[in-house]
C-alpha cells in the first residue's frame, strides 16, 4: 500500500466517503484511514456489538456526566446504523457564512434516492399517530428517507445496520471512490498531522502493523466530532474540542393492546412544527430490542413487552457547552433549557401516545441521549469559510464545522457540505 497520497482522507462516514468520492470522480490521488472494519455482516442486536463504540462491559459510551453516546467505529461510519433520515438542515446558517449548498443538497437528494416514507409501511400504530396527531393539532408527516422502499421488510432493526441493504450509506460512496481508484486503509487510526512551515504534510498513526506515518499534499479530517478535535488538538489547534452539541433525545415509551411499532422503518414520521420556535422534534420510535431499552431505560424498560411497545423519540437542539478532551474523553451535561426543551416534548408525546391507546401510568421516559455529536471545530472558530483551519492544506468535513446544534437529522447536510468542499478542492 503507497504510504503518499495527494489528498489523505480520515475516516470514511457521510464526510469522509462523500469528498473521496468527489475527488477520485476528478481524478485525484486519494488515500483513506478509517479506524474501523468493513463490516460483513450488519443487522442484528449482536452484529452491532462490533460495531458500537462501548466500555468494556458492552455497555454504551458515556459522557461524564452520565449521557449516553450512540456512535459506531467502522467503514461508513454512523450512516450504516442511521434511520435514514434525509433532511435539510442549517441550509440558511451555511448561507450566511458565505456557503451556498442548495445545488449540492439536490445533488445528494436524486443521488440517495430520498422520498418521503409511503404510509404502505407504516404500523398500524403510526397510521393512527397520524390521524390522532392532526386530531390534536400536530403535524407528524411521512419522513423523507434514503431508503429503497421495495427492499424494506419493516424489521425495525435500522439502527443495527440493514441486512436487506435497503437504505443508502456512506459505503454507496465509498465502494464508488475505491472502484475510481482511491485507496483505503481500514483499521488505522489517526493521531495527529505532521505539520511543516504551517503546513499538513500527513498523518502518524497506529494500524494493525503498529506505528504508521503517510505524508499527504493535503489533509482532510472527517472522522466525526468526538474524533477530529482529538486530532487537531495534538496537532497543535487548541482551539478545537469545545462548542459540542449531540442533538440530546429521550425515548418516551408506553404500553398499549394491541398496537405496536416494532415493524416498521424506524423514525417513520416527523412533526417539525417545534423545531423552530421551541427546538425539538418528534418522531415515533421504539429500540426493540430489550437490552438496549435496560442501557437507556432500566427495568422499566426492559420489561415493557415489544409487541405492545408505542414510543416517541423527542429530539432537541441542545445547547453547545459539552467538550473534547485531548484524551478523547467528552464532557456533555443536560442544560436547564434542554432539560425544559425535552420535557415541553415530552408532554406532547404522551398526549399523542394517551390519544393511540397507551396506558399513561405505563410511560417510561429513557435516560439522555445522543448520536448527532458536532460544534468541535465550528466554522468561524476552528475553520474558515473554506473549511481550512489554522494550519494549511488541512481541512475539516464532518459534523465537526456544523456551527449550531441542528436538532435534526444531519447526514444529508454533511454529504452536501462534503460535496461542496470535494468540489472546490477538486478545481
Amino acid at each position: 500500500m503507497k504510504k503518499h497520497a495527494e489528498y489523505l482522507v480520515v475516516g470514511s462516514g457521510a464526510g469522509g466517503a462523500t469528498i473521496a468520492r468527489e475527488l477520485s470522480m476528478a481524478g485525484k490521488d486519494v488515500l483513506i484511514v478509517e479506524a474501523g472494519k468493513y463490516e460483513e455482516h450488519v443487522g442484528t442486536f449482536r452484529d452491532s456489538l462490533r460495531y458500537f463504540e462501548t466500555t468494556g462491559y458492552k455497555t454504551p459510551r458515556t459522557s461524564r456526566e452520565g449521557v449516553i453516546l450512540w456512535r459506531a467505529i467502522m467503514a461508513g461510519g454512523s450512516t450504516v446504523v442511521s434511520c435514514a433520515n434525509g433532511t435539510r438542515c442549517l441550509q440558511e446558517e451555511f448561507k450566511d457564512l458565505g456557503i451556498n449548498l442548495e445545488s449540492e443538497f439536490r445533488e445528494a437528494e436524486g443521488e440517495m434516492k430520498i422520498a418521503p416514507t409511503p404510509k404502505s409501511l407504516l404500523s398500524e400504530a403510526s397510521l393512527s399517530m397520524l390521524e390522532v396527531s392532526a386530531d390534536l393539532g400536530y403535524k407528524m408527516e411521512p419522513m423523507p428517507k434514503f431508503l429503497d422502499f421495495s427492499k424494506c421488510v419493516r424489521c425495525g432493526c435500522c439502527t443495527f445496520g440493514c441486512l436487506q441493504e435497503a437504505k443508502w450509506t456512506a459505503l454507496d460512496y465509498l465502494n464508488d471512490a475505491l472502484a475510481r481508484g482511491a485507496d483505503v486503509l481500514y483499521e488505522t487510526r489517526a493521531h495527529e498531522v505532521v505539520v511543516e512551515d504551517g503546513r499538513a504534510i500527513g498523518i502518524r498513526g497506529s494500524g494493525k502493523g503498529g506505528y504508521t506515518e503517510i505524508t499527504a499534499d493535503n489533509v482532510i479530517l472527517a472522522a466525526g466530532a468526538l474524533s477530529t478535535p482529538v486530532t487537531l488538538q495534538n496537532s497543535g489547534v487548541k482551539n478545537a474540542g469545545g462548542n459540542l452539541f449531540i442533538d440530546i433525545l429521550v425515548n418516551v415509551y408506553g404500553r398499549a393492546e394491541g398496537l405496536h411499532q416494532a415493524r416498521e422503518p424506524s423514525m417513520a414520521l416527523v412533526d417539525h412544527e417545534f423545531h423552530d420556535e421551541r427546538g425539538f422534534i418528534l418522531s415515533p420510535y421504539i429500540n426493540i430490542n430489550r437490552t438496549v431499552r435496560f442501557m437507556e431505560a432500566g427495568r422499566k424498560g426492559f420489561m415493557m413487552p415489544t409487541d405492545k411497545l408505542l414510543g416517541i423519540m423527542v429530539k432537541t437542539a441542545d445547547d453547545p457547552t459539552g467538550r473534547v478532551y485531548p484524551g478523547g474523553s467528552v464532557s456533555k451535561g443536560v442544560t436547564r433549557d434542554d432539560q425544559k426543551r425535552l420535557d415541553e416534548g415530552a408532554a406532547i408525546a404522551k398526549e399523542i401516545l394517551d390519544g393511540i391507546g397507551a396506558d399513561p401510568g405505563s410511560f417510561v421516559v429513557s435516560k439522555p441521549e445522543g448520536a448527532h455529536f458536532g460544534g468541535t471545530a465550528a466554522i468561524g472558530a476552528v475553520v474558515d469559510e473554506h473549511l481550512e483551519t489554522e494550519i494549511r492544506n488541512l481541512y475539516v468535513c464532518d459534523a465537526s464545522v456544523l456551527p449550531k446544534a441542528p436538532g435534526m437529522p444531519p447526514i444529508l447536510t454533511i454529504v452536501a457540505l462534503a460535496k461542496w468542499l470535494g468540489k472546490a478542492l477538486a478545481h
